[in-house]
């Protein structure tokens, strides 16, 4: 682990932000007549979810000087964030997305306008060297990578930089198929990543995907032959399975939900937890479990981050 004393940041991480416009009712989109403004990214999600537990947090990324972009650079410094690394290019515009609403628990129908959007043409060049190995700790998704090819070769470049400064590196496959060119592409770069990181976490269904294999055991192996100290398989209501360098193999259970609202972002708010929960030498199972109740606490919200907790909310769970 990296001597706390003298990183800038607890965590770094690359992504998009877009503007998320959730339907004020349920049923298709287009039948919706009022929307509520949230923020929206993979990668800024967690961001957020770890500086509201009071990590220091770097993020770096594009946006455009439209209103959308002033709207999310806005909430990130809100919440503590720095963007001292986050170009406002005027000649660049800033993604969205629609979401719907369900009521039946089920995954909502999202539609995203992101082709071409100012985070897309990030490249390696965006990867200020000198400012990332500051940080004790990179959190990187298969999003990012997923947007364009130089967001790709950002990607790997950002993971490489940390794995030769010897910094510890997690990875969130987060699959978004429509955004690669072939499944079989996506399988071949997501894995890539993945051998990149110290600590994976897929859900089970991904792991399918990306591996094959039909058991957590299975998907956890695969990573874990691949270098991964660690792997966090997501099991859903089911809490989660983990294969680990310095605590074995176990299971630990979810948190019961009353009522599921949106499903979009519990892997973020897992991911959060548990990484907040290493970087503070939390032993592997405390970690697994803090996830489970953040991913938990995601899915009876109505946007992406408004279930991520506070420190003193987390005091209070005893976690």
């Amino acid at each position: 682990m990296t001597n706390t004393s003298t990183a800038a940041f607890d965590v770094a991480l690359f992504g998009e932000a877009m503007l998320l416009l959730v339907a004020d009712r349920p049923g298709p989109i287009e039948n919706a007549t009022a929307f509520h403004k949230r923020t929206a990214g993979a990668e800024t999600n967690v961001a957020i979810g770890l500086a509201r537990l009071g990590l220091k947090v770097g993020w770096a990324s594009r946006l455009g000087t439209d209103s959308m972009g002033r709207a999310l650079l806005a909430a990130m410094q809100g919440e503590g964030i720095d963007c001292s690394h986050v170009i406002c290019d005027e000649s660049q515009r800033t993604g969205f997305q629609f979401k719907g609403r369900v009521t039946d628990g089920s995954d909502p129908p999202v539609e995203y306008h992101r082709k071409g959007s100012a985070a897309s043409h990030m490249g390696p060049a965006d990867v200020d060297e000198a400012w990332l190995r500051t940080a004790r700790h990179l959190h990187a998704t298969g999003v990012f990578a997923a947007i364009s090819d130089t967001s790709l070769q950002a990607a790997i470049k950002s993971m490489d930089v940390m794995r030769q400064a010897g910094r510890t590196i997690s990875f969130d496959p987060n699959l978004r198929p429509t955004l690669w060119s072939s499944p079989e592409t996506m399988r071949h770069w997501i894995n890539e990543l993945a051998s990149r990181a110290d600590w994976v976490l897929p859900g089970m269904e991904e792991g399918l995907i990306l591996t094959g294999e039909t058991t957590p055991e299975g998907v956890a192996h695969f990573y874990r032959q691949r270098g991964a100290k660690l792997v966090v398989v997501k099991l859903g209501a089911e809490g989660a399975y983990y294969d680990s360098d310095v605590a074995g193999t176990g299971r630990v259970e979810g948190f019961p939900v009353k009522e599921i609202i949106d499903t979009v972002g519990a892997g973020d708010g897992f991911a959060a937890g548990v990484v907040s929960a290493l970087l503070e030498g939390k032993p592997v199972p405390e970690a697994v479990r803090r996830g489970a109740w953040i991913g938990a606490r995601a899915v009876q919200v109505l946007g992406d981050t408004e279930g991520l907790p506070t420190r003193a909310q987390l005091a209070e769970a005893g976690l």
